[in-house]
């Protein structure tokens, strides 16, 4: 695209670049991450992002972490090395409190015992293990696609009514807890009659072993029933890895990291990436020796409020 406006720059000279604006940036990152993990509610989900394995000689999959605050619509990418581990999680939750919205990986289970956070389930998950049984057993999977379709259904309900938070969580309480009282006892009782290795059995076992996140949903009618605004905010990283292939180390994938936490901020905020960027680089030092201002004035959705 330089070449075609008559710009030949070596790509050393760009990459340099990169680095030093996401080095002049991360402190805004680390901002963003505070505020984030000081919210009550958030969503947190994991994709893989290609690195080059200098030893191997060839590109590895990592993984890049994202955390999202629901009610404020915040989020950040974290990256450790490329790491998948609960080590990573633990040390970067470890200071949340609140109700933490995930999948069913086996990393988040620890958080069942640890005290002040609530885990929440993805019914968007459930919903497609059962898509995937439905070849092995149509009639069991339908059923469950069913129940399932009749919580969104009351989703729906109260979108269309424009419900508050407290009624939405007692139409919640009326429509939505019933079914899956019904629906848990079903599971139970379906397991015992197919083979557990079989696609609906791993579809059955999947929803009853996490059964108690799936429905802590209508606790709070702030919650919501499933992680599809997370993964929704992955989708910016995964068209990335199609047109940039991969990243060349892990110092390149962090530097993605802050780009993509900021990036993701100015979608959520519906505010153009371009022209945040180049307000931003202009001011932030300004913040340099003041330490009576707060970076956070300089995030995106502060920034759409100043100039709307």
């Amino acid at each position: 695209m330089m070449k075609q406006m008559g710009a030949n720059l070596p790509p050393p000279t760009v990459n340099d670049w990169f680095k030093d604006t996401a080095d002049l940036l991360r402190p805004l990152y680390y901002r963003l991450k505070e505020l984030v993990l000081a919210t009550d509610y958030i969503q947190v989900d994991e994709t893989t992002v290609p690195v080059i394995n200098n030893e191997k000689h060839k590109t590895v999959n990592g993984y890049m972490w994202m955390v999202r605050s629901v009610m404020d619509s915040q989020l950040f990418f974290h990256y450790d090395h490329g790491s998948r581990a609960q080590n990573v999680a633990l040390s970067l939750l470890k200071d949340f409190s609140g109700a933490m919205q995930t999948d069913g990986y086996g990393v988040y289970k620890i958080y069942e015992q640890k005290q002040g956070v609530l885990p929440l389930g993805c019914w968007a998950h459930a919903r497609r293990k059962f898509e995937e049984s439905l070849k092995n057993d149509r009639s069991r999977a339908e059923y469950a696609l069913e129940q399932i379709g009749l919580l969104y259904e009351v989703e729906r309900e109260a979108d269309d009514k424009k419900l508050s938070c407290q009624e939405r969580a007692n139409l919640r309480e009326s429509h939505a807890y019933p079914i899956m009282v019904a629906f848990e006892k079903w599971l139970v009782r379906e397991y015992e009659k197919v083979l557990p290795k079989s696609p609906i059995g791993k579809a059955i076992k999947y929803t009853y072993d996490i059964y108690h996140r799936l429905t802590r949903y209508h606790l709070d009618g702030r919650y919501r029933i499933d992680n599809n605004l997370a993964e929704n905010s992955l989708r910016g990283l995964a068209l990335g890895r199609k047109n940039y292939l991969f990243c060349g180390n892990h110092d390149a994938a962090e530097d993605a990291a802050v780009m993509y936490s900021l990036l993701g901020c100015c979608k959520a905020a519906d505010v153009n990436f371009r022209d945040w960027m180049v307000y931003v680089l202009s001011r932030i030092h300004d913040y340099d020796e003041d330490y009576t201002r707060d970076l956070a004035e300089l995030l995106p959705g502060n920034y759409s409020r100043r100039n709307p």
